[in-house]
């Protein structure tokens, strides 16, 4: 067996078996085969595809290649959103289901390019450790039901390095590839329920609702072939989710949201997900499901599970009660409208853009993240603007120079004018 006949075979269209896949991404993992060839069959893959057999073998190659987290508990889920603009919904539904008595075992990434990462959103609050052994990980989940770790090294292996080889050759926006990324480490942490929230738009790696479709059915059947409970949701991600774009700015809101200070539509969105969580750990009907994670809001028991979970993990559990000890930025910008416009639609990827220019995200993996910079948002699709009115503020500490960043945000922002200018002129 060579990597030159695998290549070939599926440069031909010609089906690989699980031998075959296995025995290239162990041997790339273990750095036998190198990058070119692997790159020459990772394009190969994203101009012919892979049938749903071998997306399944490559998920089980990928998994193998490290541990799998054998969890002591039962009754456990997990969630993974494809990426987005202001997705801070783990940092919500993740306590609201442990308050309800799941265990919600959760491995995340950091963001690259215009999507934010969990890991570095939880990293904002001072002193929080992501880079958990195991047995920490698990002594946490089954205490306090909800911890998050960074992908480990022991973990899915083979991810890492494939990812990073993706990344560096455009070869990241293929279906079956997504799949088996993110599904092999779903299945290295082995909990029983799987929700995949799989996200479609302006803000997503996935731009229409039909690809969007067929990576959450795809995803589906390797989950369930798995023998996991699994199902795959699907959402518009036209728009940021919620009002706050950033890393520290994405944990202020998620506080918020878990102290009941805020009930619109990004704490809607959680009750529905943390609802199906509860539904995988058959905790009723879907009626009953919103209702108890409704309720583990409004007593605060969700915000006290997490308050929890940044303590044990080594933050600062003071920021539930007193958000001004989150990172603070230095410097602020406001946009306002010109003129009395009706908002049309807004480019939310062009949004995680500007945030990353500001400092909240990462060109490459080493960057360093300004963990105070960001956006927040006062505008949505379909709001009518007065004159003057501000449209969102630009936050940074290391950026003192808004000039660029305001303008790309303001052309993100597609608008008719409906009346006076700021100046009163018509």
């Amino acid at each position: 067996m060579n990597a030159l006949d695998i290549i070939n075979k599926t440069k031909r269209k010609q089906v690989l078996n699980y031998e075959e896949i296995s025995w290239l991404v162990n041997n790339f993992t273990n750095g036998n085969i190198p990058d070119y060839q692997m790159s020459a069959w990772l394009m190969a893959v994203c101009l012919n595809d892979l049938t749903e057999e071998e997306t399944l073998a490559l998920t089980y190659a990928m998994r193998d290649t490290g541990e799998t987290l054998r969890l002591e508990f039962a009754n456990s889920v997990d969630k993974h959103s494809t990426g987005g603009v202001g997705d801070k919904t783990t940092l919500i539904i993740g306590p609201i289901a442990a308050a309800c008595g799941m265990k919600v075992a959760k491995m995340s990434g950091r963001g690259l390019g215009h999507t934010g990462g969990t890991i570095d959103k939880l990293e904002s609050i001072p002193g929080f450790r992501t880079d958990l052994s195991i047995e920490e990980f698990k002594s946490i989940v089954n205490e306090n039901g909800f911890s998050v770790i960074a992908q480990n090294t022991d973990l899915c292996p083979a991810d890492k390095v494939m990812y990073a080889l993706r990344s560096a050759t455009a070869t990241v926006d293929n279906i079956p590839l997504i799949c088996a990324s993110i599904m092999s480490k779903k299945l290295a942490t082995d909990a029983d329920c799987l929700l995949l929230d799989v996200k479609y738009g302006s803000g997503a790696f996935m731009k229409t609702r039909r690809d969007a479709e067929r990576l959450g059915e795809l995803m589906e059947k390797i989950g369930i072939a798995a023998g996991k409970k699994c199902k795959a949701v699907i959402s518009d991600m036209n728009e940021p989710l919620g009002r706050n774009i950033g890393n520290s700015l994405e944990v202020m809101e998620a506080i918020e949201v878990l102290r009941g200070d805020s009930r619109g539509e990004l704490c809607e969105t959680c009750i529905d997900l943390a609802a199906e969580m509860l539904y995988f750990g058959g905790n009723g009907d879907m009626d009953e499901c919103r209702k108890m994670a409704s309720e583990a809001i409004t007593s605060g028991r969700a915000l006290e599970v997490f308050r929890r979970t940044i303590e044990l993990q080594g933050g600062d559990p003071r920021v539930c009660d007193d958000l001004k000890l989150l990172p603070q930025p230095r410097c602020s910008y406001v946009i306002r409208a010109m003129n009395d416009i009706e908002i049309l639609a807004i480019n939310c990827e062009e949004l995680g853009m500007v945030s990353m220019l500001l400092g909240a995200g990462r060109l490459t993996r080493d960057d360093e993240i300004d963990y105070s910079a960001g956006i927040v948002m006062n505008c949505k699709a379909g709001d009518k603007v007065t004159a003057g009115s501000t449209l969102m503020t630009l936050y940074s500490s290391i950026c003192s120079d808004f000039s660029e960043a305001a303008l790309r945000a303001l052309n993100a922002v597609d608008y008719r004018r409906t009346g006076r200018s700021a100046s009163g002129d018509r």
